[in-house]
């Protein structure tokens, strides 16, 4: 055991030790590195699209496991119905759907009293049912509870033209108003205006669901969802203030309306009634009480069914006794209690509700996928919002049938079901099933039951959306980007509602993630002392600046939104500046272009020949310094990279890398070979110069080069992932402005897909070659010190390179 001890001590020290390694090969361009290891070419660039000739014919084939996903796909019931654990879940499952029913009867009650349309119970029961089992089946969410929402409710109020029968209803109140054929024929236009609605909002939403447009909650951060949650949920609070207070005000909707809403509650508080808001009270203790009680069932925590007790104790003692508070009795007595059979809904004025609908649509659809994707990251599943999209529509073209709202989550009952432990949609259906029968046969008992009762549910239920709040000082610390998103979608829809504000909300989310996306940052690089990784000058202290070098890492994509920003940083760091070509550089650079398209494409040709394209201006600007810049550097590129030729030994005069017995880093070595093609190697050394005032265009002199401390910048790209049409061209300009001053523009790491971005841009020319173009950060440093390192420079390095002893037994060597 001892020996066991100290062998496994002995291989922790061992796995503590840096590995140092040993890298040989040779300094690969991009333009060498395709040519060696044969790039694929796209159709796209020239290259042949290879098809397999067994593919070329159209094949008509059934697959069995093909016909079983898009069943299941259509069918989302299927998945959790065959997987179901009876012994684990089927209690779980019984406790949420009976305590989810007992909600829905008082809750479906209050609808009709908030919107005081003459909404028969049997068909909003009904409604209630089938729109259940609907998203039972077409439902991805395990925890979703469907049903109308208050707010939604009030929205369709709104859009009603039925003015005479509110006022009617809230200032008579008696039965007799609605014997009058008059309000009868105005009640029966509302409800099939109403219909019209929900049919329309249905359509859209399975039109969107058809055509894949879920895909927009993808880009949707979860900071939005709980933002939206928590304004949704206030609004929920402030519409149960009617029932709390027993005071009946004007729900007023619009910019603003809550804090209107709030302003006339507060001045209607001497009319409150006491025994409502004791009541109230009363409840809200009940259920906070409940917290405390835990309850375990298969060694998972459940909530104790207080709501379903409340609702059952109340309604007894309702019913027993004068609570004097206000019901739901009041308003369903004087509504006519036959079932109206379902009917197609009438859309003869599409034009007028298409734009009401489309809104509604939107509204409820959202407001689905944000409770469900809530819960859906709590229970570690996926929901599919191409499907949700389906089965929402489909719920609404079911309700439009009974003439019922729009229907959507009901919050509150989602709440209940997932904290009395549903894990499925058995729950939904049980809870519908419950809904329905109880509502049918006892209904009339439910009637009793004071509003203030379920306006504390509803209260209690929405604030775990409440608790949001706390992560704003988490989010101000973490992110401010998702901090200001939170901020904005909350204030949004909370003032301009859940549609107005939810269309502001996703703007201006949009524009947040396309300003970060596109936002440029660029950091300044140095080389961490014989090693070849390099890491910014700013955050290492270690990191040191290469003697000539300017190395610059791009940590964004460049596109026309961003170049402008790339190009001072790039301009300010080289303390210079851009100044236009005056008229007589811009004719003698067009004079010079034209000369040498002549030279190279003279042929005669007729004038009916299509013109020839016009020479291509390689740059309108010219670089001038803004301010001596200082001639010495705080530090010598000879102690970070150790040189070494080996024209002897290697064939290819590949690049030596080795470890050094100091610290595991590197000892260098370059060489390059002679290039074949002199037009290319010209232009990647300084071409003619230009000062401060003129340009020269005279291929034939001596190029002069400035004064200037730098000669090579590198441009590290590793993490660009693309670069558009504007950012390519004016990235070739710079690289042809610095060319012009003697400073040799570089290009490393680029991702293929940035490559081929450069290629389909037509980005390189006889100047801007894929010789620019390294692979590693490190190669093009080896480049650009081989090109202008002195000769005497080169001796140390190499004679310290010949006497360095053997790497170790733990030292790897790889061999290009």
């Amino acid at each position: 055991q001892k020996e066991n001890t100290a062998l496994d001590n002995d291989t922790i020290g061992t796995s503590r030790q840096p590995a140092a390694y040993r890298v040989q090969r040779e300094m690969q361009t991009e333009e060498h590195f395709q040519a060696c290891f044969e790039r694929k070419l796209s159709s796209t660039l020239g290259g042949a699209l290879q098809i397999p000739r067994e593919n070329r014919r159209l094949q008509c084939s059934f697959s069995w496991g093909r016909f079983r996903k898009i069943t299941l796909k259509m069918f989302p019931v299927l998945k959790w119905l065959f997987t179901y654990r009876f012994r684990e879940w089927i209690l779980r499952d019984l406790h949420a759907g009976l305590s989810v029913g007992m909600f829905q009867i008082p809750q479906g009650l209050l609808g009709v009293w908030l919107t005081r349309l003459p909404l028969p119970n049997i068909n909003g029961f009904f409604s209630a049912f089938c729109c259940s089992l609907t998203y039972v089946i077409f439902g991805t969410s395990h925890h979703i509870s469907v049903g109308s929402f208050s707010i939604l409710n009030v929205v369709v109020t709104n859009i009603l033209k039925t003015p005479n029968f509110n006022q009617t209803l809230s200032s008579n109140g008696s039965l007799h108003n609605f014997s009058d054929p008059t309000f009868m024929k105005d009640d029966m236009e509302a409800l099939t205006l109403t219909a019209s609605i929900t049919f329309l909002t249905g359509i859209i939403q399975l039109l969107l669901g058809c055509f894949c447009l879920g895909f927009v909650t993808t880009y949707v951060p979860k900071t939005l969802i709980d933002a939206y949650l928590a304004a949704a949920a206030l609004h929920v609070i402030v519409a149960q203030f009617t029932f709390i207070f027993d005071i009946i005000l004007d729900f007023r909707k619009g910019p603003l309306g809550i804090f209107y809403n709030l302003f006339h509650y507060f001045l209607a508080l001497p009319k409150a009634n006491a025994t409502s808001i004791l009541l109230f009270l009363l409840s809200v203790a009940a259920l906070r009480v409940n917290t405390s009680i835990k309850i375990t069932y298969k060694h998972s925590p459940i909530a104790f069914p207080m709501e379903l007790l409340l609702i059952i104790t109340v309604t007894i003692i309702s019913n027993r006794i004068h609570l004097h508070a206000e019901s739901s009795s009041a308003v369903v007595s004087m509504i006519p209690q036959r079932f109206l059979p379902p009917t197609l809904p009438d859309l003869s004025n599409l034009s007028k509700i298409i734009q009401h609908a489309f809104c509604l649509a939107i509204v409820s659809y959202f407001l689905l996928v944000f409770v469900g994707e809530r819960y859906a990251s709590l229970h570690n599943y996926n929901i599919a919002s191409n499907q949700e999209l389906i089965a929402v529509g489909l719920c609404n073209i079911f309700s439009s049938f009974f003439k019922s709202f729009v229907v959507s989550c009901s919050i509150s009952g989602t709440v209940i079901q997932e904290k009395t432990g549903g894990r499925t949609q058995l729950a939904a259906a049980i809870g519908a099933s419950t809904m329905l029968v109880i509502a049918l046969k006892l209904g009339r008992f439910f009637q009793m039951i004071p509003n203030d009762i379920l306006a504390a549910i509803v209260v209690f239920n929405m604030l775990p959306f409440l608790q949001k709040f706390l992560d704003v000082p988490i989010l101000w610390r973490r992110d401010k980007y998702h901090f200001v998103i939170w901020l904005v979608t909350f204030a949004a829809v909370l003032c301009f509602g859940l549609d107005v504000g939810l269309a502001i909300a996703m703007g201006f989310t949009f524009f947040i993630i396309t300003i970060r996306s596109h936002r440029m940052k660029m950091v300044e690089l140095g080389q961490i002392p014989n090693m070849n990784i390099y890491r910014s000058l700013s955050v290492y202290r270690a990191a040191r600046e290469i003697e000539g070098i300017k190395i610059f890492q791009c940590c964004s994509s460049i596109s026309f939104a961003n170049m402008s920003h790339f190009k001072t940083y790039l301009l300010h760091e080289m303390d210079m500046k851009a100044v236009p070509l005056d008229e007589s550089e811009m004719r003698a650079l067009i004079s010079l272009s034209d000369t040498a398209v002549e030279r190279k494409d003279l042929k005669c040709s007729c004038a009916c020949d299509p013109p020839l394209p016009p020479p291509r201006i390689p740059y309108t600007e010219k670089l001038v310094k803004q301010r001596h810049a200082d001639s010495d550097s705080s530090s010598s590129s000879v102690n970070l990279v150790h040189w070494s030729k080996y024209g002897d030994r290697l064939s290819s005069r590949m690049f030596l890398v080795a470890a050094d017995d100091a610290s595991p880093g590197f000892d260098m070595g370059l060489a390059t070979e002679k290039k074949e093609d002199e037009g290319r190697r010209a232009c990647l050394s300084p071409g003619s110069a230009i000062d401060n005032s003129s340009v020269q265009f005279d291929q034939e002199e001596e190029p002069a080069r400035l004064l200037h401390p730098v000669h090579t910048i590198i441009l590290d790209f590793s993490m660009v992932q693309f670069v558009d049409l504007i950012g390519s061209e004016l990235l070739r300009q710079i690289i042809h402005m610095f060319h012009d001053i003697g400073i040799t523009v570089l290009l490393a790491g680029c991702h293929s897909s940035v490559i081929a971005d450069f290629e389909k841009n037509d980005f390189f020319d006889s100047c801007v070659t894929k010789e620019r173009f390294f692979l590693t950060l490190h190669d093009a440093v080896l480049a650009a010190l081989d090109k202008h390192q002195k000769p005497n420079e080169l001796e140390p390095a190499a004679k310290e390179f010949a006497e360095e002893p053997q790497a170790e037994q733990r030292k790897v060597e790889y061999l290009a």
